[in-house]
């Protein structure tokens, strides 16, 4: 063994120890971050409840339901004076809280719908001090519709962005209230988006986040299973649409780079009542900002076709 080969074999192990550091270092601060996003402070509740009050001829309810851990949820809750008996609940992403999907609110305020806007836990006002992308908040949905259902609607349906709708999607797995749901920019399997995120925060290419960022990403999911208990493995929206009859309208853009477009395909491919729509450019969650007027159409047509609702 002459000095180059030993010094390059020394080289390759400090590297490899760094490697390995950088890994454990970086996936308990990925897990932290995943797991406790910024809560993002409510902000318009005045605007908001003029706007219902003015347009609507309505209140804006703060509601609550306590989840089985005993985490407090709260939500808006909106019954317009043109009310036709329908509910949506409508779900936000990570980091984000229920005045981001008020926008959508108005959408169906419009046409009657009754609109719950739920704050997820951990996010905006509701209790809970972890995010699980689905794994609790799954059987959060359906304590939501527990108490929707005192109400006597035609029809439940769902409206979720990124993590809200893979939250949506994963209800399925026990929840057939629904009419039909609609779900934008979901993950397929949490094990397969984490790398591609974290590729796309580090602001490398998407292979270089599948080979050499996979391990701080099994890292973060095995710390995430041993200090808290949460297996994030077990958000697989798709587990859930495979075995669902409710209808699903799947949406993504061919632009949207943090969650791609192919976990809707795979979405689209297994669910046996799932459709999908690609909106050419959209970015992420960005499909009512392609064409507003089409993406209304076409959402609210999907579920005038799986219910009592009026388009």
């Amino acid at each position: 063994m002459g000095p180059r080969f030993r010094t390059v074999l020394k080289l390759l192990v400090a590297v490899l120890l760094l490697y390995g550091v950088f890994s454990v270092i970086g996936g308990i601060l990925l897990a932290e971050l995943q797991l406790h996003p910024p809560r993002r402070p409510i902000r318009n509740v005045p605007e908001v409840a003029r706007t219902i009050r003015e347009r609507y001829h309505a209140d804006l309810q703060n509601v609550s339901v306590t989840a089985s851990d005993g985490a407090v949820l709260r939500a808006w809750y909106v019954m317009p004076r043109n009310d036709n008996g329908n509910v949506i609940i409508l779900l936000h992403g990570v980091g984000d809280n229920r005045d981001g999907m008020f926008g959508f609110a108005r959408m169906f305020l419009d046409r009657g719908y009754r609109v719950l806007l739920p704050d997820a836990r951990a996010h905006g006002e509701s209790g809970g001090t972890l995010a699980t992308y689905g794994i609790k908040e799954s059987a959060d949905i359906s304590r939501w519709i527990d108490w929707i259902e005192a109400g006597h609607p035609k029809c439940v349906y769902g409206l979720g962005e990124s993590m809200g709708a893979a939250q949506l999607l994963e209800s399925l797995t026990h929840e057939n209230r629904f009419c039909a749901v609609v779900a934008e920019a979901s993950f397929a399997r949490f094990d397969e988006v984490a790398p591609e995120r974290v590729a796309n925060y580090t602001r490398m290419p998407i292979w270089f986040g599948e080979t050499f960022e996979r391990l701080p990403v099994t890292v973060a999911i095995a710390y995430s299973r041993w200090k808290y208990g949460v297996d994030l493995r077990a958000a697989n929206p798709a587990d859930a649409v495979e075995h669902s009859n409710v209808p699903v309208l799947l949406i993504a853009g061919t632009g949207d780079c943090d969650i791609l477009p192919h976990h809707s395909e795979e979405l689209a491919r297994v669910g046996p009542r799932a459709q999908l729509w690609m909106v050419k450019g959209a970015v992420h969650t960005g499909a009512v900002n392609v064409d507003p007027g089409q993406f209304e159409s076409t959402v609210t047509g999907f579920l005038a076709n799986h219910g009592s609702a009026s388009p």
